[in-house]
């Protein structure tokens, strides 16, 4: 018999049923996309989606969904000889779950400055060092996003500033709201681009990329500089990507200031590590967070999309906050200068 379906089955489970995988390649067709476009969430249980759709896909849809399956409503479009395999002793185990461990006093004692610390890897890695005993300076556009990360971490040692990255005086205010000590900087606010190719990207979209992924990540490094030399030990960690190492990840604009992250991170390591400063960077791979891809050319979802074939199923943010605060904290004593791929071995691929 095949398995029952509900909004906390995975969408794997959903697309390998011989009722609901109809049900949901209709409903993708419908909007113009295929059954790959799920494949980096896949192990995720479907209700997921309402929160990170943004509205749309909603908890009605999941429940008409469930309806649909129920009633046996099978599209007349779909191929309803679907062979059913039973699961055998020889099915492949499935792999745990990974779970967060906290060590509660890693970051004791010192301040850590968190960019895009209002959603996703941000927030995932402020939430972190907050637990492991650090003092946050969370910085993000979005005061919402802000006050509700603040609310979501009870007892910890928040500092809230609204800034642009982009912005000198929005920087200076950082700087002052972390004090005379800056022990680490996670830089980690940034944006994607629409994936167009060299031959298609706009001025606009070219500029704003590397206003905040890579102006905006200097800007910072810059301004915490002084205060890492007076006091001889900080580290710097910088979000680069799959797309600094590969040119198959995203389009020309956010690939091309990724490279440039990793240049900043290799020279800041170069200069400053004599002088107790280690600066390294972390390269996601598919992580669901609040950035969005989008497409808008043609060949640039057609080229990308193909090298998104060998992509692994996407990472929590935890997960990549677990390589973040590796790297920000003494745990990383001896790593320095290095581009650390976070990314299920998408790089190996």
């Amino acid at each position: 018999m095949p398995t029952t379906l509900s909004g906390d089955s995975s969408i794997a489970t959903w697309l390998d049923h011989p009722v609901g995988g109809p049900i949901i390649r209709e409903m993708l067709a419908q909007s113009g996309q295929d059954a790959d476009v799920m494949r980096p969430v896949r192990k995720l249980a479907i209700k997921r989606l309402v929160k990170l759709s943004k509205g749309r896909f909603t908890q009605e849809m999941i429940d008409g969904l469930v309806a649909r399956v129920e009633a046996g409503d099978v599209p007349a479009s779909a191929d309803v000889s679907v062979e059913v395999v039973e699961e055998t002793a020889d099915a492949t185990a499935e792999r745990p779950e990974w779970v967060e461990r906290i060590d509660s006093g890693r970051f004791s004692g010192k301040t850590i400055i968190v960019t895009g610390a209002g959603s996703g890897i941000g927030r995932a890695t402020a939430s972190r060092v907050a637990r492991e005993g650090g003092r946050v300076i969370a910085v993000d556009i979005s005061p919402e996003r802000l006050d509700e990360f603040v609310a979501a971490t009870p007892g910890g040692d928040i500092v809230v500033v609204v800034a642009n990255v982009t912005d000198d005086e929005a920087i200076a205010a950082v700087v002052a709201a972390a004090g005379d000590r800056i022990d680490g900087l996670a830089n980690i606010a940034g944006i994607m681009d629409d994936m167009t190719p060299v031959g298609e990207i706009s001025d606009a979209v070219w500029k704003r990329v590397f206003s905040i992924n890579v102006d905006g990540t200097m800007k910072l490094m810059r301004a915490v500089i002084p205060a890492m030399l007076a006091q001889a030990s900080g580290s710097i960690v910088n979000t680069a990507s799959e797309a600094a190492l590969r040119g198959s990840a995203a389009g020309a604009a956010y690939t091309a200031s990724k490279h440039a992250v990793v240049g900043l991170t290799k020279s800041g390591a170069f200069m400053y590590g004599p002088s107790g400063i280690r600066v390294n960077a972390v390269a996601p791979g598919p992580t669901i967070t609040n950035i969005e891809a989008t497409f808008a050319s043609p060949l640039g979802a057609e080229r990308v999309r193909i090298g998104m074939s060998v992509m692994p199923d996407a990472a929590e943010s935890d997960a990549l906050a677990a390589s973040i605060t590796f790297l920000l904290s003494d745990d990383g004593v001896n790593v320095n200068g290095v581009v650390l791929p976070s990314d299920g071995g998408w790089s190996a691929a």
